[in-house]
């Protein structure tokens, strides 16, 4: 591939924003998702599968080369956002830098030490141990709500999601556009939690969970009333109730409410509550540390006692010392009963029917507290035994996710021009896009673009707007007035767009400058330095000859100069140039043209076979006679092919361009602009096929075999395409075929 089509591509790919899902894409779980754009690559979560195990449950992380991670962001502690990190950053090549919450780093440790403790697979099966855990925590760095951070181009801001202590969701903007990644966010207040943020700018991009799809929750009163009368029915009966939760999260909700209702009935405080959980005393503690991330309800009641000291609520340390004779109510963790002692007491509650289970949050497909919620008859235990199941199941969802009113007016509010649905069951995010593009539907007021991607399914988004920079220091020192050219170096540091003059490069940046001076020797023929004038003149209008020093300047960048040899040695062109783009390749072209003049037939006839209207010796004409002769030579060799007498064109060649031609003076301009539309027209023709040319607009359209349109306006050279990615390709492919066919510009 050549060093232009290198260059092409690449600064087409500064355009285009990729969003592709390693996990979390159609299902919920092992959420992590990669955000690629302007050569930044950032990491957003990266959890496990609650529903598998070992290396199943990991995101697929072969999608992505973890060394070429700059930023990894993680949202809040649970397992399915924050899980596989250790693995990550441990078993990878990964270098980049982590960032999470203070209380997300505090709680995460506790998590994943329980993780690989209550995990019911093989050391070998494991995906990290202690050692990995620990070196990952020593590489997370801290952040706060609202601090802005910069790290290599990429600025990031965490707000409150609300959801869990410390949940966050991330506004994130490289070179101007924003991405706003919500993780799991709530929009309700609850007892001890504060609602999430809305950003005050409308992002570019909106990557949104989508549990609930278009579920509409409860209200909290509601929810809390059937909460409290399932748990209060169960153990009026005799029986004891099991809530299968995590450690942290959304059971300091549930404890909160349990202590309170318990306050409030006295008739009911003999009957016990636990929270099973080695965590519990740990994970309390750090909800202490935290209050001020809490809501003002609980910061004002901090100042009187601790909300979280339950005066009805013990912790569960050990089942040995467990006496589940009589009714109880136990929250015991995991939340998805996959293992530990939640797993432990369902399997031996499940059989008596006074007993229930109350599931009080979302559950995973592939997970027990997901298939009991079908009520069967009997489930199969871990030791591999079939137990009868005659307990009650209820679901109460205090899943602290957005509903689809709270998902549709978050959306309303932000506007963004672009959705992304994540975290979310197949058929439940489907409805989800249906949902919001009914709601959606006029495109004079909102109608954004909403993609569903599946896991290792790319999103490809094109951002191509104006580069706006900063002139700074020598350039800056003067108001220039409008129209004039102000000419310097365009300098891109951390996303910012800076110009300025080459002296000043030093000063506000780590580069530094210097100059290269390239001197090449040619061999050359000496009676062909004429013939070569005059091809550089009909290639440049920028030429200088000077003669008597036997030297040329084209575009006053490269100089040629004839040097003089020995006797019977051979002749050279000495071609040198100061290094830069434009002038390497006017360099490169004047050397090609050294070599076409010398075995070109009109520098042959110009050296051996002087005409009889020019008899004398065209080794010492005067340049403005050199020069016509060698045009009237050029022109008479181009007659004399035409004529069939030297060197006759074939006539596949002749063919090939007689459509053109009566099809451009057909048109009523014969000229190159109409004969340029002609040849982009065949071209395309010849690389697509199904390509028409309306000649009143000089519109091209083109089909794919695939059903992509797309039409191109040679004028403007604007494509109208839906598909970004085929619209790339096809500016991409536009582009060079008018930089074929177009003059060089040298200025």
């Amino acid at each position: 591939m050549s060093k232009r089509r290198l260059a092409e591509e690449a600064a087409d790919e500064r355009h285009i924003m990729r969003i592709m899902p390693l996990g979390a894409g159609n299902e919920v779980g092992r959420s992590c998702i990669v955000l690629k754009f302007k050569g930044k690559t950032i990491m957003l979560d990266c959890g496990v599968h609650p529903g598998y195990s070992g290396h199943g449950s990991l995101p697929f992380f072969d999608g992505v080369e973890a060394e070429e991670i700059d930023l990894l962001l993680i949202t809040h502690f649970h397992i399915d956002h924050v899980a596989a990190l250790p693995h990550f950053t441990e078993k990878t090549n990964f270098k980049g830098r982590v960032f999470m919450t203070h209380p997300t780093k505090a709680v995460m440790q506790m998590m994943l030490r329980d993780f690989l403790r209550v995990s019911n697979i093989s050391v070998d099966d494991q995906i990290y141990d202690d050692k990995d855990l620990n070196n990952c925590v020593s590489k997370v760095e801290i952040i706060d709500f609202h601090q802005e951070m910069m790290h290599n181009g990429i600025k990031f801001t965490p707000y409150n999601a609300g959801h869990v202590l410390g949940a966050c969701m991330y506004l994130i903007e490289i070179g101007g556009v924003k991405v706003l990644y919500t993780g799991d966010y709530s929009l309700e207040n609850d007892r001890h939690l504060m609602a999430a943020e809305l950003p005050a700018c409308s992002p570019d991009v909106l990557i949104v969970e989508s549990t609930y799809g278009v579920q509409v929750h409860q209200s909290v009163v509601e929810r809390e009333g059937r909460f409290t009368g399932q748990v209060e029915a169960v153990v009026r009966r005799g029986g004891r109730c099991l809530i299968p939760v995590f450690a942290l999260g959304r059971t300091q909700e549930l404890l909160l409410i349990l202590d309170e209702h318990w306050r409030s009935h006295p008739d009911l405080q003999d009957i016990p509550i636990y929270f099973a959980s080695k965590l519990a005393a740990k994970a309390l503690r750090v909800y202490q540390t935290y209050i001020n991330m809490m809501n003002d309800r609980i910061r004002k009641q901090i100042a009187i006692s601790n909300p979280f000291q339950f005066e009805h609520i013990s912790n569960l340390k050990s089942m040995d010392d467990f006496d589940d004779s009589g009714p109880s109510v136990v929250m015991a963790s995991p939340g998805m009963l996959q293992s530990g002692v939640s797993r432990q007491l369902f399997e031996r509650w499940c059989s008596d029917k006074r007993n229930a289970c109350l599931i009080p949050g979302y559950v995973v497909e592939g997970t027990l507290a997901k298939k009991i919620l079908s009520e069967p008859t009997e489930i199969a235990a871990l030791d591999g035994r079939i137990i009868p199941m005659n307990c009650t199941v209820e679901y109460i969802s205090f899943s602290a996710h957005a509903d689809f009113v709270g998902t549709s007016g978050f959306v309303e509010k932000l506007t963004p021009p672009n959705i992304v649905l994540v975290h979310g069951e197949k058929n439940e995010m489907m409805r989800l896009k249906s949902a919001l593009n009914k709601k959606f539907n006029d495109p004079k007021v909102y109608h954004p673009s909403i993609s569903t991607p599946a896991n290792m399914q790319e999103i490809v988004l094109e951002f191509k707007g104006e580069k706006i920079a900063k002139a700074i220091g020598g350039l800056a020192s003067d108001q220039p007035k409008n129209g004039t050219v102000i000419s310097g170096l365009l300098v891109e540091v951390d996303s910012q767009t800076h110009l300025m003059d080459k002296e000043d490069l030093s000063t506000y940046t780590k580069l530094i400058s210097g100059t290269i001076t390239q001197k090449q020797h040619v061999p050359f023929e000496y009676n062909s330095f004429d013939v070569l004038i005059t091809f550089i003149r009909q290639m440049y209008e920028d030429v200088v000859h000077l003669e008597k020093e036997n030297r040329v300047v084209v575009c006053k960048q490269v100089v040629v100069t004839r040097c003089a040899v020995a006797k019977g040695a051979t002749e050279k062109l000495v071609v040198e140039w100061t290094s830069a783009p434009t002038a390497d390749m006017i360099a490169d072209s004047v050397i090609a043209l050294a070599m076409h003049a010398q075995a070109s037939p009109a520098s042959f006839k110009l050296s051996n076979q002087p005409t009889a209207a020019c008899p004398h010796d065209h080794s010492k004409k005067t340049e403005a006679n050199g020069k016509d002769t060698v045009k009237t030579e050029v022109e008479n060799s181009v007659v004399e092919k035409q004529e069939g007498n030297e060197d006759p064109a074939s006539d596949d060649k002749k063919e090939a361009h007689t459509d053109l031609e009566k099809a451009a003076r057909e048109l009523g301009d014969a000229n190159q602009d109409a004969l340029n539309l002609l040849i982009v027209f065949r071209l395309l023709k010849d690389q697509y096929g199904d390509v028409d040319l309306d000649f009143e607009t000089n519109k091209i359209h083109v089909r794919t075999p695939s059903g992509i349109d797309a039409v191109v306006d040679h004028a403007s050279q604007e494509i109208e395409c839906k598909d970004a990615a085929f619209k790339l390709k096809l500016q991409t492919t536009i582009r060079r075929i008018e930089g074929a066919l177009k003059p060089i510009a040298t200025t």
